[in-house]
C-alpha cells in the first residue's frame, strides 16, 4: 500500500557495509536450537536502555550490507545483556533467507524482502504465521572503478547496462566519452566484476537497471546474476577487492567498501541537472519517494529507481530483518525481541550514524518497534 504523505520516507540513508560476522539464531518453531541452553523468559534486567530478556545462544544469518551495523549492535547488546550470545553470520541475503526457510535461524537479514513464494514456504517454518520484513537502514549501493588517470567518472544507467552486460568493451569507447568530456580515458579494457553469491546487493542494482535502461538491460532482476559474461567474486567484499586491485575493474557494493578501501565511485547521470554523487545523504532523497508495499505487519518498501529528484541517488537498498509474526520457539523469543526492540529502538538506531549508515525515519521505525513488541 502507498504510504499517505506524512508517511513518506524522508531518508533511509546507508552507507552499507561489508560482512564478516557470524549470525545463527533459532528458528521459528525450530526444534534445531543450535545454540543450546535457551531458557524460555528469563530473568528480566535493563542495563542502561537496552532491556535484556530471556537467556541463551542465538543464531542467524545474511545480508553482509548490515553486516557492521550487526557487529556493533551485538557487541553493545552482548555487553548489556550478559545471558544471551548473539552470531551473526554474513553468508549473504540468499543463504540468509534459505536458512531462514529451513528452520536453522530465528531471523535473517536481507537486502531484498521475501519474495511470494518465500512467504508461502515461511509458513512451514513459522507454525500459525509467516516470514515478515522489517526494514532496519538503507543506503546507496556505490558504482566502484579502478581506471588510471581518471578521478570524476559519469556514467548513466544505459552505459552502466552496456558495461555489465559486455556490450561496451574499453574504457575509451564512444558511450562513456561523451559522458566525460574532459576526461582522458584510457584504451584500457573493461573488467566487470558481480557477485558470484545471491546477493540482496545484485537484486537492487539490477532491479535499477531494468528500471532506468530497459532496453539495453534483458534480464530481470535476482539475487543471483544473470548477465553473461563478466568476472565474479565471493561477496561485497570479494567484488570491491577486485576492484582495487585490478586496472580497468568496475562492481557494484555498499559505499562503505568503497569508503575503506578509497576506491574512486561513479557519479550518476540520472536527468537531473547535474550527476548526482553516491552518498548517504543523495541516496536518502531517492529513498524517500519509498513505498510500504507489504500488508498487515510486512513493512517491505518498494523504492523508486528512476528518480529524477535534484541530487537523489537511486542506486539504493533498504536491508530488513526478516523474521516470523508469530510462532516462534517459545524458548528464544523472549531474547529476540530483546534484541530486535534494542536495533530498532532510539539508542540502536543512533550508532548507525558513526558507520556511515542512516537511522530509519521516525514514522518507519515506530511501526517496526510495533511490530516487534506484537511478535509472538
Amino acid at each position: 500500500m502507498k504510504l499517505q504523505r506524512k508517511n513518506r520516507l524522508r531518508a533511509v540513508a546507508l552507507g552499507a557495509i561489508a560482512v564478516s560476522g557470524a549470525l545463527v539464531l533459532t528458528a521459528c518453531g525450530s526444534d534445531d536450537n543450535s545454540g543450546g541452553g535457551s531458557t524460555g523468559g528469563g530473568s528480566t534486567k535493563a542495563a542502561g536502555n537496552i532491556k535484556c530478556e530471556g537467556k541463551g545462544q542465538l543464531l542467524a544469518s545474511g545480508s553482509s550490507a548490515q553486516k557492521n551495523a550487526m557487529d556493533l549492535w551485538v557487541k553493545n547488546f552482548m555487553a548489556a545483556c550478559k545471558d544471551i550470545q548473539i552470531n551473526y553470520k554474513p553468508t549473504g541475503s540468499g543463504a540468509g533467507i534459505q536458512e531462514f526457510l529451513q528452520g536453522k535461524t530465528a531471523f535473517a537479514g536481507s537486502d531484498s524482502a521475501l519474495k511470494p513464494e518465500e512467504v508461502t514456504k515461511s509458513k512451514e517454518v513459522v507454525k500459525g504465521g509467516q516470514g515478515i520484513n522489517l526494514p532496519m537502514v538503507g543506503g546507496p549501493i556505490a558504482i566502484g572503478y579502478n581506471v588510471p588517470g581518471v578521478d570524476n567518472l559519469v556514467l548513466d544507467a544505459d552505459t552502466l547496462a552496456k558495461i555489465f552486460d559486455g556490450k561496451i568493451e574499453k574504457w575509451n569507447d564512444e558511450a562513456i566519452a561523451k559522458l566525460n568530456k574532459d576526461a582522458k580515458l584510457p584504451d584500457l579494457k573493461v573488467q566487470a566484476f558481480h557477485r558470484s553469491d545471491e546477493s540482496g546487493t545484485t537484486d537492487n542494482f539490477t532491479k535499477y537497471l531494468k528500471a532506468a535502461a530497459d532496453k539495453s538491460w534483458p534480464y530481470e532482476p535476482a539475487k543471483a546474476w544473470k548477465a553473461k559474461g563478466g568476472q565474479s567474486a565471493d561477496g561485497s567484499a570479494g567484488v570491491s577487492s577486485q576492484v582495487k586491485q585490478t586496472q580497468g575493474a568496475i562492481s557494484y557494493f555498499e559505499l562503505s567498501y568503497a569508503t575503506a578501501s578509497s576506491i574512486k565511485t561513479v557519479k550518476l547521470n540520472t536527468g537531473a541537472s547535474a550527476p548526482v554523487e553516491a552518498t548517504s545523504e543523495n541516496a536518502s532523497k531517492a529513498i524517500a519517494e519509498a513505498k510500504i508495499a507489504g500488508t498487515g505487519k510486512d513493512l517491505a518498501l518498494k523504492l523508486n529507481y528512476t528518480t529524477k529528484a535534484e541530487g537523489a541517488y537511486p542506486i539504493t537498498l533498504v536491508t530488513y530483518e526478516i523474521v516470523g509474526d508469530q510462532g516462534n520457539k517459545a524458548e528464544t523469543l523472549p531474547a529476540v525481541k530483546s534484541f530486535l526492540s534494542y536495533i530498532a529502538g532510539q539508542d540502536g538506531q543512533a550508532v548507525l550514524k558513526d558507520l556511515g549508515y542512516a537511522p530509519l525515519p521516525a514514522e518507519i521505525a515506530t511501526k517496526v518497534r510495533e511490530t516487534v513488541a506484537s511478535l509472538s
